[in-house]
């Protein structure tokens, strides 16, 4: 089994280390900077732009961060690298320029937002620039249907499954997802403990990340059940751990 020691190494900052969208907002470059200057690892999402590029933002609508009507996938990468992000100095940036800023200085979980019919080609795009990038990098993701195609489009990048819930069907859901050569999952902190979670990291020995930290008690939970935490809205150095 391929060594992550250094996917739980480090608190991972949710969306790059940003202030809540204050003045320094997420998935911007900025937050990237803030992140590896404090070392810690970051989580960023990406969509694929409507010619192809792997772009850095969370929502399919552009509203909320750019005050733009419209998708993602309906936009060039040229228009939306153009957009400022919550009325700030920072774009939105591609997956390239971000990985060119961090340049290996701390680990990248790339969380891939698939919009069915109109993400072909986003797994093997983003698969192919962390094949070329020379730091630790890793893919992740709740849509199945990329999942799948992560052993063939992106071989060799530690691939994960981000996930929630204690609902036996999603349990199931998510144990059905363990054939396709998964190294690790993001789960949501305050769905644990469960039986998914348990077998995964007793038994298969995989790393568990637990997502959005926020407080004193979801980091409990993550490091009573889990390995390390996707964390915002606070310096974890700052906070008792366990």
């Amino acid at each position: 089994m391929t060594d992550l020691s250094w996917l739980t190494a480090r608190p991972v900052a949710h969306r790059g280390f940003h202030d809540m969208n204050k003045e320094r907002w997420e998935n911007t470059l900025s937050a990237f900077i803030a992140a590896a200057e404090r070392d810690y690892a970051i989580e960023c999402d990406v969509h694929l732009s409507s010619d192809g590029v792997p772009i850095i933002i969370h929502d399919d609508d552009l509203k909320r961060l750019t005050g733009q009507d419209g998708f993602v996938w309906q936009r060039s990468a040229a228009e939306l690298t153009a957009l400022k992000v919550g009325g700030t100095s920072d774009r939105v940036p591609t997956l390239q320029e971000a990985l060119d800023l961090v340049d290996g200085r701390v680990p990248m979980v790339v969380e891939l937002k698939g919009i069915p019919g109109r993400d072909e080609g986003l797994v093997a795009r983003v698969g192919k620039m962390l094949k070329r990038y020379k730091g630790k990098a890793a893919i992740m993701s709740f849509d199945h249907w990329l999942i799948r195609d992560f052993p063939k489009h992106a071989p060799g990048i530690p691939a994960g499954l981000t996930a929630y819930g204690k609902d036996l069907k999603l349990i199931e859901a998510h144990f059905s997802m363990l054939a396709h050569e998964l190294s690790f999952t993001s789960y949501a902190a305050g769905d644990l403990p469960n039986p998914f979670v348990s077998f995964v990291r007793e038994k298969l020995k995989m790393p568990v990340i637990t997502w959005t930290v926020h407080d004193q008690p979801a980091i409990d939970l993550t490091f009573k059940y889990a390995d390390q935490m996707t964390f915002e809205g606070f310096e974890p150095e700052l906070v008792k751990v366990a």
